[in-house]
Order: structure tokens, then sequence, then C-alpha cells
């Protein structure tokens, strides 16, 4: 019996997205339930929701300018986007800056930000709805408009630990 339990545990490691390094602290959802639709801008003021982003794996980062765990990760979502970022996946970063695109586009000429799309969640009521317990708060969300998972906290995204969870989550279409 000890091994048929041990096997079965193998088998679900082995289904389980790999959590390692910044990785670790990366909680897959047990029941991936829908996010709300909430819409956000871009710097143009067109207005979105996560159903224009429907076929595509997301990561939607929750952030500040004044956030300095926040700040300290936009390079590696940057990274991240230029590597995996194209039909399959991108990285939706959020703003909760009250003022909007008065701070939000200054901080991307500082920073040299070139591949991140960055937006705006006006009024942080996609924030809310999701329950983010804080800032930066990255939640990875599947073609279907489910939450996979979601990590709480700063990471490197563009390490080799990140970039396998992202591919694990590519590869289950």
């Amino acid at each position: 019996m000890a091994i048929i339990g041990a096997q079965s545990s193998a088998v679900r490691a082995k289904d389980a997205p790999p959590r390692t390094g910044w990785m670790e602290k990366f909680v897959p959802a047990d029941d991936p339930a829908p996010l709300p639709d909430h819409g956000f801008t871009r710097a143009n003021g067109e207005k979105l929701t996560l159903k224009d982003f429907r076929g595509r794996l997301v990561l939607v980062n929750f952030w500040a300018t004044w956030c300095g765990p926040c700040v300290r990760e936009m390079p590696s979502l940057d990274r991240l986007q230029a590597t995996l970022g194209g039909d399959d996946f991108t990285v939706i970063a959020l703003s909760e800056d009250r003022k909007g695109w008065e701070k939000i586009a200054p901080f991307r000429e500082r920073l040299g930000l070139k591949a991140l799309p960055l937006y705006h969640d006006t009024r942080s009521q996609m924030m809310f709805a999701v329950k983010a317990a804080g800032l930066p708060t990255t939640i990875l969300v599947g073609r279907d408009g489910r939450e996979l998972g979601r990590l709480t906290g700063p990471a490197e995204w563009d390490t080799p630990e990140a970039l396998a969870l992202i591919r694990y989550y590519i590869g289950k279409k």
C-alpha cells in the first residue's frame, strides 16, 4: 500500500507546476475560478477587460510606482514579456497609482521598460475584486479567464524557475 501511495504522489508531483526558487511562493488555485471582468485602461484611454485577452495565458501584476518591491520586480517582468510574450502569453501590469498616467508614463521612461504592457486599474476595482493581499500581487490567468494561481510579494520573473513555471502553463492547452 505504501508503494502505491508513493507512486500516486509521484504522479501528482509530476503533473504539478514547477515551484522552485522565486516561484516557491506561487500558490496554484485548487479550484480555478473565473476572475471578475472589471475594466482597466491603456495610456490612450482605451478601456479593456480580461475578456479582451481570452485565448492567451495572462500574468496580471498589481503594482504601484510608490511600492519599492514593485519597482524592483518591474524590469524582470519586462524581460519576461520580451522573452515569452506573444500570441500565447502576455503580462498585464496594472498600476494602482491614484494619479494614473500622470505617474505611470514617467515611471515607464525612468525604468526603461520597453516590452512590458502597462495599464491603469482605475479606482483599484480589479485589485479589490480579486482580493489581492497587497502589492505586488501577481495572478496567473488561464486562457479561459480562470485564476490558475497567484504569488503575493515580489519575485524575479525572468529566472529559469519563473520561465519554467510559465512554460508549464503555456504547454497545458
